[in-house]
């Protein structure tokens, strides 16, 4: 498969549904997506399910990144997005964790912390096929896209206007991890900059990775992280309806000390 630009789909204006951090929380995926009118078309069990995603009306979900970890159903996630991706029904953007799990899977050397432990146990029982299947998928991921003639982009993390459009390794860490200082909080967690604060682009931008109680909005800046995996919500954003579709966790999958 030839890289995907940011620019490559800006003659699709949608309608579009943009899906937050799923972080392997497939049980509320679905009835998220089932919510918003997708037909799903799942067979097999729970834990090895396929899915044939559809909309009658011809939207399209937006999946903002993090697709796996924490939650107990990661590789039902990549079961369900990767088919939609591929065959055109659906966009995805890379997000910090899914990367982190590529580079696992390349055998590299990454810490197994922040949730990657539940991904890597729940892949025990997969085949080296699948396993194979999900790391070419993942190296094939944008870090962002600028949809609807420009007037949309999308990136895991958010994207400040320097970088909208531009592959460089400066956008891909900003498109991943957002504004972040150099110096970390008390639980040493990297301490993100409101960098929406000065926003003043023209695409209104929606991105995931801050999870938040609430949907944040600043400058045509959305944040629609709202924390599935933490017991929060996992939240959908219509465009260009500009409406919030929201499913409640089904329980707290992981724990965070940001969280209350």
């Amino acid at each position: 498969m030839s890289p995907v630009t940011p620019t490559q789909f800006q003659s699709d204006t949608g309608p579009f549904d943009l899906i937050g951090d799923f972080h392997g929380c497939a049980d509320e995926a679905e009835m998220l997506l089932e919510r918003l009118g997708y037909t799903l078309g799942m067979t097999g069990p729970v834990g090895a399910r396929n899915y044939a995603l559809s909309h009658p009306h011809g939207r399209k979900p937006v999946f903002l990144g993090d697709l796996v970890d924490r939650g107990p159903r990661s590789p039902d996630i990549l079961r369900l997005v990767m088919p939609a991706t591929k065959s055109g029904r659906a966009y995805t953007v890379m997000g910090n964790h899914d990367d982190k799990f590529r580079r696992w899977l390349d055998g590299h050397n990454v810490k197994v912390t922040h949730g990657l432990e539940e991904t890597l146990h729940q892949f025990e029982r997969e085949s080296v096929a699948f396993r194979h299947e999900v790391r070419e998928f993942l190296y094939d991921l944008p870090t962002h896209l600028l949809l609807d003639r420009g007037s949309l982009l999308v990136a895991h993390a958010g994207l400040a206007e320097k970088f909208h459009g531009v592959n460089s390794g400066a956008e891909r860490s900003f498109a991943l991890f957002g504004d972040v200082a150099k110096h970390r909080d008390e639980h040493g967690l990297p301490i993100r900059l409101n960098w929406a604060c000065d926003y003043s682009g023209t695409p209104t931008v929606v991105h995931g990775h801050v999870a938040e109680p609430e949907v944040r909005v600043e400058n045509r800046v959305w944040c629609i992280d709202t924390g599935c995996c933490f017991g929060g919500h996992l939240t959908a954003l219509r465009w260009p309806e500009m409406e919030l579709v929201q499913i409640p966790a089904l329980k707290a999958y992981f724990q965070s000390p940001r969280w209350d």
